[in-house]
């Protein structure tokens, strides 16, 4: 019997679809047809259906919704329309894949989770954390498995600007803006302010700029790292001990219980930050008495660099070693589509599901409780600043 080819519909025409995306289904063209393509720029849908040989192009998502046709919705826009894109397309039925973060909001996301409760056609909710489905990832929470009491752990994103990479890998993607309604850039404006002020938990007019790029950034670019974190360290830390934000430049510290020894606790720093440096060092670390291991995250904007885990252990003869992993050259992002493909056609058990998803957003307010005073809004003295929108990492 053929292998079926699922139709797919992808909302958002920016750099994550050109460079990622559209590439790879296109790749795995017996997995996966793109038949539509909608951006809120004419011009950039027109764009990628012609580079990408996608038969239509679109400036309404109700096209891609309303498409009996399409099996699979992929929604790449910023986070303001992550939740209304991906509930209309549940409450037509289509499973969707919504790029992390799921959204910015405890609140929005739940409502996300009550239309997959209702939705059609057993519709879900699977959300692209594709370091999540890196093949090297096995490797590096097998050998994790064999500490037997972790002692430290340490999660980093520290990287330079993302057009570095971009401009070097080959793919040239076109955005254009001069022809977006003013109307739907207010729109989007007053959509993130609504979700600021609900993952706040206060009125936007107390909120600093501070608090603002925080929110937004821990979204992007913290959830690569923190969903990792979360998988291989058995969940939400028990408490966030203490958080700080220097220009930037964020670093917080967790506490964990031990998972094969509950009553000893150990601490987690996550730091991340973003400078002018083209590097990217991304990796989540795990330390115990006699053996430490660490996976090692490259930008995803340069196809097939390679995922490794770095293993440092005193063996049985006490000399030190120093052990390399590389379980594949496949990229994350071709292993996410082909689960994506598997959850679909044969039903399997999504692993980056819509509720765990919300353990992330549990996990930045818990972040956020801890954030400086000094830093905040209304009371506290950080800048108020309401024409904000986030620059993105």
């Amino acid at each position: 019997m053929a292998q079926k080819t699922l139709q797919v519909g992808v909302i958002g025409g920016g750099d994550v679809a050109q460079i990622v995306h559209l590439p790879t289904f296109m790749f795995l063209s017996s997995y996966y047809k793109v038949t539509k393509i909608c951006d809120v720029s004419r011009k950039t849908a027109d764009h990628c259906a012609t580079k990408f040989g996608i038969p239509h192009a679109t400036t309404n998502p109700a096209d891609i919704f309303n498409d009996a046709n399409i099996d699979v919705v992929v929604v790449l826009t910023s986070d303001e329309y992550h939740a209304p894109y991906t509930i209309e397309a549940l409450q037509k039925g289509k499973t969707v894949l919504v790029e992390k973060p799921i959204t910015l909001s405890l609140q929005a996301a739940q409502e996300i989770i009550d239309a997959e409760r209702s939705a059609p056609n057993g519709a879900r909710v699977f959300v692209g954390y594709m370091r999540r489905y890196a093949p090297s990832l096995q490797a590096f929470k097998r050998e994790v498995a064999s500490i037997e009491s972790i002692k430290y752990a340490r999660v980093r994103d520290i990287i330079g600007p993302n057009s570095y990479f971009i401009s070097q890998s080959g793919t040239e993607p076109k955005k254009y803006y001069d022809d977006i309604d003013p109307a739907a850039s207010q729109d989007r404006k007053t959509r993130l302010e609504k979700l600021l002020e609900q993952a706040w938990g206060v009125p936007f007019a107390d909120l600093s700029a501070e608090q603002m790029d925080y929110c937004c950034l821990l979204a992007n670019l913290g959830s690569h790292g923190l969903s990792v974190m979360r998988e291989v360290l058995g969940g939400l830390p028990e408490e966030v001990l203490a958080s700080t934000d220097n220009s930037r430049w964020y670093t917080t510290m967790f506490e964990f219980k031990n998972q094969k020894s509950p009553h000893d606790r150990f601490t987690c720093l996550y730091e991340t930050g973003i400078d002018s440096v083209p590097r990217f060092d991304s990796h989540v670390a795990v330390f115990g008495e006699r053996k430490s291991v660490k996976i090692c995250y490259d930008t995803p904007f340069v196809k097939g660099l390679g995922i490794t885990v770095e293993v440092e252990e005193l063996n049985e003869h006490g000399e030190k070693c120093h052990r390399s992993i590389q379980t594949s050259y496949e990229d994350a992002y071709t292993a996410e589509l082909k689960e994506l493909y598997w959850c679909v056609v044969d039903g399997k058990p999504i692993k980056t599901n819509a509720l765990d998803a919300l353990d992330d957003l549990k996990l930045f307010k818990m972040m956020m409780c801890k954030y400086p005073e000094y830093k905040r809004g209304l009371h506290g003295k950080g800048s108020n600043q309401t024409g904000f929108l986030p620059s993105g990492p």
